[in-house]
Parts: structure tokens; sequence; C-alpha cells
């Protein structure tokens, strides 16, 4: 005869529900948003800008280089010499090669060091290389 306590038994245990393949799914999407999220690299310097009404917001991400009011200029939240420019965008066109080269300089900055900043970024291969510049307060 058939012992229906012990199919009940059975059916019970085998009602669990395997939680592995749900946390190994779980970790496989953060991965994936990890890996495609892009960070915007900031100078790490506050800066004082010049004021343009032609100003228009970039949207794709950029190596951004910050030359202070003393002409210091820094990259990634380190100052780095003026001679050393050309290989650091060198170094982040390798890893981004869409990248747009923009140059935030603080409006008293001279022009030398901007200039100076501009031409070893185009010798390193930036293709796109611009400066920041804010929008001028209009209200009246």
């Amino acid at each position: 005869m058939l012992n229906i306590t012990a199919a009940r038994k059975a059916k019970k245990q085998s009602l669990e529900l395997n939680m592995a393949p749900l946390i190994d799914m779980v970790f496989i999407l953060l991965i994936f948003f990890i890996v495609t999220t892009s960070f915007v690299k900031e100078t790490g310097i506050q800066i004082n800008r010049p004021a343009a009404a032609t100003a228009v917001a970039k949207t794709r991400s950029s190596i951004m280089i910050g030359i202070t009011r003393e002409n210091r200029i820094f990259m990634e939240s380190r100052e780095i010499d003026i001679r050393a420019v050309r290989a650091n965008v060198e170094r982040a066109l390798a890893e981004n090669p869409e990248g747009e080269v923009v140059i935030v300089a603080d409006m008293d900055s001279s022009t030398r060091a901007v200039i100076t900043t501009m031409d070893a970024c185009t010798l390193a291969g930036a293709e796109n290389v611009s400066i920041a510049a804010s929008r001028p307060n209009t209200a009246n």
C-alpha cells in the first residue's frame, strides 16, 4: 500500500527554491552597470571661469585640464608640469579614444599657459580641444 505521509514529506522537501542562480544574475547585472558607466574626471580645483554667451554643455565624456590664476596645471585632482600635459593626455586618450579635451582655465590665467596647454593636447592626438566657459547671468 502507498504511504501517503511519506509522499507528502517528499513533496515538501522538493519545494525549496534555489537562490544561487538569482544571486549570480544580480552580480552579473551589477558588473554590467559598473563597466558601462562613464565617469567624468574633474580637475580637482576651484576655477573662476569666464562667461560666454555661446557656451554649450558637453554631453560626451571629457578629459578635464584645469589652469589656475597662478598658471598651475591640474589633471585628475593632481598638479602636473606643463611638460607632462602631452604624456597625460596621451594616456587619457589611450583609455578613452572618443574623449574630448576640455581646458578649464581661470579667467585670470595667462594666455600663454592656455595656448601651451592646447598645443600639448593637440600634439598628444586630441582632435577636439575646447575651453570651458560659463553662461552669463541674464537676470534683469
